[in-house]
């Protein structure tokens, strides 16, 4: 009796030891990849999700081939954390190797890539931010009028100085933001796209010789921004900065379109040629005369900015643009130049 009972304790013990194994083999067959084949699947934990609500879809994704395995697994292995975020998974990763990167916080940061075209304002680069980015234009105008960040990038910046805190300016890094196509990761904060931009002015500035002039870099950018807009090639803009030099020289006002009608989109009403501000430099008091606008009224480009350092050797005075084909005509006359007004004045009309 007691061999029979022994042998019937025996064939218990093995029954579970077998029914043990069995189910250790298929805990670990469920913890395996559900595909030997790559297949990169973008899987987002969100916040505050429960472990239960994971596991679940990470099965409706088909990234695992058991919940309850996983959920089994996660009992044991308490002090794993599923952080929240987006990730990047595969079909061959098995479930443990998912788990790993939830803990570990792996996530999957995108790369916004965006151009900031020459010649434009600051209010043009926080739209092209706030479509891009999940900013609004009014987040970003924000921190472009924020003292306290303006002053820790003129500390960071030796081509930014003082002179862009002037109070009549706009916007301080107007000028400043280099126009280029940047790659930026997707959770950058303003701030960071900001500094990205001011990054690429200086290694830009810095391909540059300042030394040979006597004006001051916000002076330089001032004009350059200037030339951008009335020069549409690199020959016309080099006339340009000659025009201003001549002007400034002789005591006259700029008589720039562009600064008037900056002034506009900054203050969101239609283009005032006569309009008292010290951006305008068709003003027909002396306020301006001999001046340059407190700033730049838009973001120059290299081109722009190397024709301030190297105007034309020429000693224009005048200038009028065809509006019909956006050539522009200098003269050192102004009956000439009064003439040459008329005559495309007239072309114009009867095109």
């Amino acid at each position: 009796m007691k061999k029979i009972k022994l042998r019937k304790w025996v064939v218990v013990v093995l029954v579970f030891l077998i029914l043990g194994l069995a189910s250790l083999g298929l805990y670990g067959y469920f913890l395996q990849p559900v595909s030997q084949t790559s297949e990169e699947v973008t899987f987002v934990v969100p916040a505050g999700s429960s472990k239960v609500a994971v596991a679940t879809q990470l099965k409706d994704a088909k990234l695992i081939k058991s919940k309850y395995a996983m959920l089994l697994y996660l009992f044991f292995n308490s002090d794993v954390n599923l952080q929240a975020g987006k990730y990047t998974l595969n079909r061959n990763m098995n479930a443990t190797a998912i788990l790993d990167k939830f803990h570990k916080g792996d996530v999957t940061i995108d790369v916004k890539t965006f151009t900031f075209v020459e010649g434009k304002t600051v209010l043009d680069l926080a739209k092209v931010i706030a479509s891009n980015f999940s900013y609004t234009e009014e987040e970003v105008k924000a921190v472009l009028k924020n003292e306290e960040f303006i002053k820790k990038m003129i500390e960071k910046y030796d081509f930014l100085t003082e002179d862009v805190l002037n109070g009549n300016i706009y916007y301080a890094l107007e000028g400043y933001l280099y126009p280029d196509t940047y790659e930026i990761l997707e959770d950058a904060s303003i701030e960071e796209i900001l500094i990205k931009l001011l990054d690429n002015t200086k290694v830009k500035l810095s391909s540059l010789d300042f030394g040979g002039t006597n004006y001051s870099m916000h002076e330089l950018l001032t004009m350059a921004s200037i030339v951008e807009l009335e020069g549409s090639n690199l020959e016309d803009r080099a006339k340009f900065a000659q025009v201003i030099y001549k002007r400034l020289d002789l005591g006259m006002t700029l008589g720039m379109d562009t600064t008037s009608k900056y002034v506009a989109q900054m203050e969101g009403t239609t283009v005032n040629y006569s309009v008292m501000s010290p951006y305008n430099t068709r003003r027909t008091d002396v306020g301006m005369a001999g001046k340059l606008p407190v700033g730049p009224i838009g973001n120059p480009s290299l081109s722009s900015i190397d024709a301030v350092l190297h105007p034309s050797d020429t000693d224009y005075i005048y200038f009028v643009a065809n509006t019909c084909t956006g050539e522009n005509f200098f003269n050192v006359d102004l009956m000439e130049h009064s003439k040459k007004a008329r005559e495309l004045k007239t072309i114009c009309a009867t095109n």
